[in-house]
């Protein structure tokens, strides 16, 4: 079967210096004595964006379909490739999309379920730019339709919104401030942090991805108040490293209320409501004190280092994947996007202290191998099998030699107690 995906190169150029960047804020937040990264929340981020571009790369939904239809059937043809003022209506354009499209994401509890992935992170930094939704696909590209059908060639439209999400990257971090009458026209780190804040004083608003003309056209601007920060997240805390609960919490939430609740109005309102609306039998009180706690398990040193080198993996066999994807076979694209997740989801459970991911892990990498070897799941050319393949080995002996040394370490306890 064929590969269909987005032709962007942009995205897949630009994902190295996004790390690149990641590192250099990291760093520079420890010289300055503002570190702004935590390696639970930073391998969450990252491990969202990994996993949220196999949905791409396979081609969920019917964007591509409906699009093609429109462009061949539908189009009025108004804008042409060749004429350089289509490349600015459509970039404007495509920022006027967004911005409704980001509207109702954060005005609809349906579309809200896909979208509060992102703002999940307690933290803001590049990485928090990172952590995108794999759902998306289900009806993003509503917004971005009568773009084709005014006739937006479809390269056009592909590499707008290839820089409007690259510009969006740059943004989310807090080691930047007022940047004077930019601050009118663009979004910008100060204005997009408000964006990402619970307090009721900022939320919903900031809705921008280029430009915060838009806000302030369509009233949804909100500046920072210099006596209040921002405390990022969202109102209902994810509570959880764990990737896959992320895409679907508020999915969760929302259909137990609908089990719950015995109104039948609420059960249909629930879905399309506004999206800190619930019913009246459903509402759970919170403590005020949560609001500015933030989700943050202790964990052993032997985690921390076993997680981040999970990370480096993640990010080497994904981006291999996103790369060379021409070279992949549909299946074994669908093969390491599964791969990917679960141990994703292992180590989410790892940083979460549940040590027994420790094993977890060990037999999900004996089995992985076999399955690879055996049933020829994947082709042993492929960079991305030798990098999983490393991966898992690596996983094998990383966890043998931390039971091996705990064991140790209870031994020489248990001789100490007896002398």
């Amino acid at each position: 079967m064929e590969v269909l995906t987005d032709k962007s190169i942009i995205i897949t150029l630009a994902v190295p210096a996004f790390f690149v960047l990641i590192i250099i804020e990291y760093f520079y937040g420890l010289f300055i004595g503002k570190n702004t990264y935590r390696i639970n929340d930073t391998l969450t981020s990252i491990s969202l964006g990994m996993i949220s571009r196999f949905p791409v790369m396979l081609n969920f939904g019917v964007q591509s379909v409906i699009f093609i239809y429109i462009s061949q059937y539908l189009s009025l043809g108004l804008l042409s490739v060749k004429n350089p003022f289509t490349w600015i209506a459509a970039f404007l354009l495509y920022d006027l999309s967004y911005y409704w499209m980001h509207r109702m994401h954060h005005e609809i509890k349906i579309l809200w379920a896909t979208h509060s992935v992102h703002h999940h992170g307690e933290d803001y930094n590049l990485a928090t730019a990172l952590r995108q939704t794999s759902t998306g696909w289900l009806w993003k590209w509503i917004f971005y339709t009568p773009m084709m059908l005014v006739g937006v060639p479809g390269e056009v439209f592909v590499t707008v919104a290839g820089i409007n999400l690259v510009y969006q990257f740059w943004v989310h971090t807090e080691h930047i401030g007022h940047l004077g009458f930019l601050e009118k026209i663009f979004i910008t780190p100060m204005n997009h942090r408000i964006h990402h804040a619970k307090n009721k004083e900022y939320i919903d608003a900031n809705y921008g991805g280029v430009f915060i003309i838009w806000d302030r056209m369509f009233g949804t601007y909100t500046p920072q108040k210099p006596e209040l920060d921002p405390v990022y997240g969202t109102a209902t805390p994810l509570n959880s490293w764990n990737p896959v609960w992320a895409n679907f919490q508020v999915f969760s939430i929302m259909i137990k209320d609908t089990i719950k609740t015995k109104s039948w109005k609420d059960k249909f309102r629930v879905w399309f409501s506004e999206t800190y609306w619930r019913p009246e039998d459903c509402i759970e009180e919170k403590d005020p004190k949560d609001f500015y706690k933030k989700f943050n398990p202790k964990i052993t040193n032997d985690i921390k280092i076993f997680s981040f080198i999970q990370m480096l993996f993640t990010i080497a066999v994904s981006g291999s994947v996103l790369t060379f994807v021409t070279a992949h076979q549909y299946s074994e694209i669908a093969t390491f996007g599964i791969l990917i997740i679960v141990i994703s989801m292992l180590t989410s459970y790892l940083m979460q202290s549940k040590t027994v991911a420790y094993r977890l892990l060990m037999f999900f990498a004996f089995f992985s191998i076999f399955g690879i070897y055996y049933f020829e799941m994947l082709s042993l050319e492929l960079l991305s099998t030798k990098l999983i393949l490393a991966q898992f080995s690596l996983n094998i002996l990383a966890v043998i030699a931390i039971y091996g040394m705990q064991s140790l370490q209870n031994i020489n306890l248990l001789r100490t107690k007896t002398k």
